[in-house]
């Protein structure tokens, strides 16, 4: 199989007829931003092939993000076509007169909301737009809001093996809406954002043994389990050879025992449970999914 077959088949289609690579680099940076490690890390990720990337104004370092992308532009590494940038905008950003915070406030926000956003694509600004941290009560919502125009392309969400997200990824498959997985090997970071007393999930004996099997790592059989499943995948790091080695995940093939073995491994376990807005009125995690 020549490199542009395999690097085709890595990609995944999305309801407005575009497609994006199913394996990112998350960019995720909610510790005190490091001046020029962002840039170092996406401009190493672009090299060893990269072409999603996913960021936000939330983590402090689109900028840096963008300087990496537009530097390997200009070495003649990648062209803008090739890479696929997924970002959260700001309220700030969408709304740019209503500063107040009182943004989805409402379901005629959240309608105002989705309007801007399909206004944007329409006049070329963005490739796509999707959804993240939506339950199924809240798709339901938007994708039977009056006249609708583009539906949600993806669904970014916490999933991993230990958070399979069954019941929404089969939702979403339904209506052809792709499920985008943040923080597929779990996470133990910031208590502020995350819940620090769960399972170490690349500490899971099951993937370790099925990773004994395999030749590679509790991390590789976790992201192998989600891309066969069709949830496109994100993790973030900038350590140059974990990067490396979540790249290495396509020259090998679960089993179907397999699978129902990581399947059975669901503990409905969240790492992110943004605790602080849990008065919000949009709060997605008091759901089942």
């Amino acid at each position: 199989m020549s490199e542009a077959a395999a690097a085709k088949q890595q990609r995944v289609p999305l309801c407005d007829g575009n497609s994006l690579p199913i394996l990112g680099l998350g960019t995720c940076s909610l510790d005190k931003v490091v001046k020029g490690e962002t840039v170092k890390a996406v401009k190493a990720g672009i090299e060893i092939g990269y072409r999603h990337l996913d960021g936000a104004f939330l983590y402090g370092n689109e900028d840096e993000v963008g300087e990496a992308i537009r530097a390997k532009i200009t070495d003649g590494t990648v062209k803008r076509e090739d890479i696929f940038y997924t970002s959260k905008p700001s309220e700030e950003e969408l709304f740019p007169e209503d500063a107040s915070g009182k943004v989805l406030q409402s379901d005629v926000d959240f309608r105002e909301t989705w309007a801007v956003m399909e206004s944007c694509k329409d006049a070329g600004l963005v490739r796509s737009i999707g959804v993240s941290n939506f339950n199924r009560r809240q798709l339901e919502m938007l994708l039977k809001m009056p006249n609708l125009k583009y539906k949600p392309v993806c669904n970014q969400v916490e999933c991993h093996p230990y958070l399979n997200q069954s019941k929404l990824l089969k939702y979403c498959k339904s209506n052809n809406i792709i499920l985008m997985g943040y923080s597929p090997l779990g996470t133990s970071q910031d208590p502020k954002w995350f819940c620090t007393s769960n399972p170490i999930l690349l500490n899971d004996l099951e993937l370790k043994k099925i990773g004994e099997k395999h030749h590679k790592t509790a991390a590789q059989i976790a992201l192998r389990y989600q891309v066969q499943r069709g949830v496109v995948v994100i993790p973030k790091s900038f350590n140059l050879g974990r990067m490396k080695q979540n790249k290495e995940i396509f020259d090998f093939q679960l089993t179907d025992e397999e699978m129902e073995a990581i399947d059975g491994l669901n503990k409905n376990c969240r790492y992110i449970t943004l605790k602080q807005l849990l008065d919000h009125p949009k709060y997605p995690f008091h759901d089942e999914y």
